[in-house]
């Protein structure tokens, strides 16, 4: 019996947690984060809560926006902004350097993504914007993306730039450690963004979604896109 309570208690405790991410991640410019998790869970038991999407794809809510304008510094130090990239779709992905496994494997996916994507990769600028703007400068930015894929942009900024298009994305981050430690790891939501040419978000892919799932979505939205 106890050993029924326990894992009844796990689970509701990765639900709430799941709930809470999703409130965070969705939440309307200007809305708390008590008001939205409250709305999430009367979307719950009002059964009125959007069924997942399959393959690891999230189908963004109703009314809700992600992506836009941003102004950034790109590992060659050049500054850049969303017009750098008109017309071009983004595979964008928010992390750190110094990320222990996350980062690393989402990167690698995002990469087998890019070739997988065949004569097709050339409309679609991989981007890795790193949330540790104090560490991560564009140096060791430009040593670090290139490990990945030679298309791979890394993106930096101040400390306000990369809290602004966090925003924009809807991005969670904050350091794990002690604020004043100089040896430190990031807490950092995860999603890989395939954005449009209007810099708007057109997909989102949750950690671990198949790289040929995604590279099937995102070469359908390239054809659908392209005019005939």
């Amino acid at each position: 019996m106890l050993k029924v309570i326990r894992y009844t208690v796990a689970v509701l405790l990765l639900a709430i947690g799941g709930l809470w991410a999703h409130a965070w991640f969705t939440h309307a410019p200007g809305q708390s984060m008590a008001d939205a998790f409250g709305q999430r869970l009367a979307q719950v038991f009002g059964q009125d809560m959007q069924v997942p999407s399959a393959a690891g794809v999230v189908q963004l809510p109703p009314g809700i926006s992600l992506g836009g304008g941003f102004n950034l510094t790109r590992q060659d130090g050049v500054a850049v902004t969303e017009r750098d990239y008109a017309g071009q779709w983004m595979l964008i992905y928010f992390g750190f350097t110094y990320c222990p496994d996350v980062c690393p494997t989402e990167l690698g996916r995002m990469a087998d993504v890019i070739d997988m994507l065949g004569p097709l990769a050339g409309r679609v600028t991989p981007a890795f914007i790193t949330i540790d703007p104090e560490r991560d400068r564009p140096d060791h930015l430009a040593d670090y993306v290139s490990r990945f894929h030679p298309r791979l942009q890394g993106l930096t900024g101040t400390t306000e730039q990369i809290a602004a298009v966090a925003r924009q994305f809807r991005v969670f981050y904050a350091r794990a450690n002690s604020p004043n430690a100089t040896d430190y790891l990031m807490d950092h939501s995860s999603f890989i963004y395939l954005v449009g040419p209007d810099n708007r978000v057109r997909s989102l892919f949750r950690p671990d979604t198949a790289v040929e799932g995604m590279a099937r979505m995102i070469t359908g939205q390239l054809r659908a896109a392209a005019p005939s």
